[in-house]
């Protein structure tokens, strides 16, 4: 006899990471090219004296650092929590706001965790379709029912990169009902420029609603040690705590977050060469005659409906891995100058022969 397993599983789909092929050249999960500091490394190296013991279960210096670091001083510890990445963080927000009948809103194309997660939980996700490539914060306001109990605003958007004008996503804020949550997931907060940044905390500050999501995955280079936070009206905080898995923030990610703080300087004007790379690709990209939105992430966008499919397997073929999205279009990273002079030169000589 097999176990009885939850029937609505059968047909839930596992989330797909991006893949890794020995000796080819992967662009496809959006991880930093640098490696650790050397104080980041060397704290990685002294925290691993003591992996025979648990972590700390209540990650109290790194609130402590974080409360410090964010917000010029208007967070206490209370405000935040800390998880095994920010993905995990939304699950923790799904899991103490949302059950079957309720329902879970967010723009669409966007992360691919929050359906996953939200049918997961026995809830419905309402997925509101993007207005060029951007999260349409009118037509969600629009989509919210009584039913409504959490709103995620990807912000830069992950795939499309794109974010909201920061005057509009505050009016959305102000205008959604205070009962229901709104978690702002800024995994990719750290690259965005030209005047774009939204007071995310600020909208924290003003609004118990209100949740901001960030990651030491993306810029801060821990994609392997999975550590993020949230920042959020202590209630909501302490929510969170109860449906948190014990020890999942491990010593060894605990300290190497605290490292990074204490080179954050350093580790964010990484973002700039970035930033600068990210200018140059896309506009080779536009050049070559791609559309291609205006990024504020580490990767583009390329909408390749019908055919995306088709372009990651012929990237494959030439030994570069990208991200394909269904049929809509391409995620890719932008990574070092030489790997980003390989996708280019894959790119021009695909869109010359289609």
């Amino acid at each position: 006899m097999t176990a009885r397993l939850r029937p609505e599983l059968a047909d839930l789909p596992a989330y797909t990471p991006g893949k890794t092929v020995p000796g080819a050249i992967k662009i496809a999960s959006n991880e930093t090219v640098h490696g650790p500091l050397p104080s980041v490394r060397a704290a990685i190296e002294k925290a691993t004296d003591n992996i025979n013991r648990y972590p700390d279960n209540g990650y109290v210096e790194l609130k402590e650092r974080l409360a410090k670091a964010i917000g010029d001083g208007a967070f206490s510890p209370e405000h935040i929590s800390v998880g095994c990445g920010s993905v995990s963080l939304c699950q923790q927000l799904i899991q103490i706001t949302s059950t079957v009948g309720d329902e879970v809103l967010f723009g669409w194309r966007s992360f691919e965790i929050y359906p996953l997660q939200v049918r997961t939980a026995g809830a419905t996700p309402v997925q509101v379709p993007l207005t060029a490539h951007t999260y349409d914060l009118d037509a969600m306001l629009a989509a919210v029912t009584d039913r409504t109990r959490l709103i995620f605003v990807c912000n830069p958007n992950n795939p499309t990169s794109t974010v909201v004008d920061p005057e509009k996503l505050a009016r959305f804020v102000e205008a959604v009902p205070s009962d229901i949550l709104i978690a702002i997931d800024e995994a990719y907060v750290e690259y965005i420029r030209d005047g774009l940044l939204p007071d995310s905390l600020g909208l924290v500050r003003a609004h118990r609603n209100v949740v901001v999501l960030r990651t030491f995955s993306k810029a801060y280079g821990l994609a392997g040690l999975r550590i993020g936070y949230a920042v959020a009206d202590p209630d909501v905080i302490t929510a969170l705590g109860k449906v948190y898995v014990p020890f999942t923030a491990t010593s060894v990610s605990q300290a190497a977050a605290i490292a990074c703080l204490d080179a954050a300087d350093e580790l964010l004007a990484r973002t700039d060469a970035v930033v600068a790379e990210r200018a140059r690709v896309t506009a080779a990209l536009l050049d070559a005659g791609y559309t291609v939105p205006p990024s504020q992430a580490n990767f583009v966008w390329l909408p390749l409906p019908g055919r995306a499919q088709e372009y990651a397997r012929a990237a494959a073929d030439s030994r570069i891995i990208v991200r394909p999205y269904g049929d809509d279009g391409v995620r890719v990273t932008v990574a070092a100058q030489d790997e980003n002079d390989m996708f280019l030169e894959f790119a021009r000589h695909w869109i010359g022969e289609a």
